[in-house]
């Protein structure tokens, strides 16, 4: 019998599993297929990147390893669901709630010190980010609409809002300092070690061959603080929302450190007054005001109220913040995969160059993605609608995602 591997994930596509699996098997059984599933949730993930501390019971395969081979095959064939791309927050909870479980697992650590640390820092960093894309996409990223799709959306146009005449909202990004500005690129003459360093240390050491091509880039800290604070102060003179758009779950190594500084840049104030207390209690801005406000009740009751109030004292002097949950207080600066820009900005365009401010209405906002290396890209898009209003999805075309994807992405 023919076999279809459908991956079990987390969250929304863990539901419709439930639902949708039995009804496709009930269809493919009588064709002689037969639809196997496969555990790569987060939680899985992390499982089975500690076999030896797991009961027999408790023991999960690494199968997104076993994946990555089949998905090498001709005759591999995988639905793959969409998967979490995990930032530290989420997988620190994911631990917890093992742990609470009885599953014997290490905790995250954060800043790790002895060489034990440093294995588990290791270990779990193969389940963050988009871990699961690059094994199963290596040689066949397509992402393209079919025919029957794409006539469905022209048939069954979803609802787009206008744009209003002389909108305000626009993309802030950084014009010198950041990735682009700062790109190198040479081809190696004869074969050599190439040292990789930052201020003098040196981070790595490759062993090129002659004639390969070596790139590298850097963003400097303080152009990004001083572009961020300007593009706040735009947001607060224009009397509309401030937000901010990155990929910190695919670029796990840059974009969480830059996400960190839009944190430290909004509440300035409340970071240079309790540094003390912050460094006490290890809050890094990296990981949002989510576990910012987790790492509070460390403190003495009396403490942690007082840096919650100032937390809020700032807000009224700060431009209005786009929110990711308004009912819930959740905003832009909460958790860094709150702001994935391949999934916030079509929002923004959708909605007619607004997104949601704390009284859950929709209003127009100053766009931050601090690097030209795509700002540019989403610029021209918000350009085109404020010139010839908003896109028709009866008429629009699609771009085509086709393209290779390694594991050492």
């Amino acid at each position: 019998m023919a076999k279809i591997i459908w991956s079990v994930i987390d969250e929304a596509p863990a539901l419709a599993t439930y639902s949708l699996l039995p009804i496709v098997n009930a269809f493919t059984q009588a064709a002689g297929v037969e639809v196997i599933t496969s555990d790569i949730s987060l939680a899985g993930r992390v499982i089975a990147t500690f076999p030896e501390r797991m009961s027999d019971a408790q023991r999960i395969p690494d199968n997104l390893a076993q994946l990555g081979v089949i998905a090498t095959q001709p005759d591999g064939n995988i639905i793959k669901l969409p998967n979490i791309s995990a930032s530290i927050p989420q997988l620190k909870a994911c631990i917890e709630e093992l742990q609470s479980q009885g599953y014997d697992l290490p905790n995250y650590p954060e800043e790790p010190k002895t060489d034990e640390e440093k294995e588990i820092f290791a270990r779990y960093a193969t389940c963050l980010g988009s871990a699961v894309n690059p094994v199963l996409r290596e040689g066949n990223s397509d992402r393209r609409a079919a025919v029957a799709v794409k006539n469905f959306a022209k048939k069954n146009p979803h609802k787009l809002r206008a744009w209003d005449e002389g909108s305000k909202t626009r993309v802030a990004h950084m014009n010198s300092g950041d990735f682009f500005a700062n790109e190198q690129s040479i081809t190696k003459v004869g074969d050599g070690k190439v040292v990789i360093a930052l201020n003098g240390k040196t981070l790595k050491e490759i062993n090129a061959v002659d004639s390969e091509v070596l790139d590298g880039t850097f963003m400097s800290a303080k152009a990004l603080r001083a572009f961020l604070a300007e593009s706040i102060a735009e947001a607060k003179e224009k009397n509309i929302l401030w937000s901010i758009h990155l990929k910190a779950t695919m670029m796990k190594v840059s974009d969480p450190i830059m996400f960190g500084h839009a944190v430290g840049v909004f509440f300035k104030d409340v970071f240079e007054k309790y540094a003390a207390d912050f460094k006490e209690i290890g809050v890094n801005p990296n990981l949002g005001l989510g576990d910012l406000y987790k790492k509070l009740a460390k403190l003495p009751a009396d403490k942690k109220a007082e840096i919650e109030a100032a937390i809020m004292a700032v807000y009224p002097t700060q431009p209005a913040m786009a929110m990711v949950d308004s009912d819930k207080g959740i905003t832009n600066l909460h958790a860094s995969n709150d702001v994935i820009i391949d999934a916030s900005l079509p929002v923004v365009v959708r909605d007619g160059g607004k997104m949601w401010n704390p009284a859950g209405k929709v209003e127009q906002c100053v766009v931050t993605i601090p690097d030209r290396c795509y700002a540019t890209m989403y610029s021209e898009i918000i350009e085109d609608c404020k010139k010839n209003g908003q896109f028709d999805v009866t008429t629009m075309g699609s771009v085509s995602n086709v393209g290779l994807m390694a594991q050492k992405a």
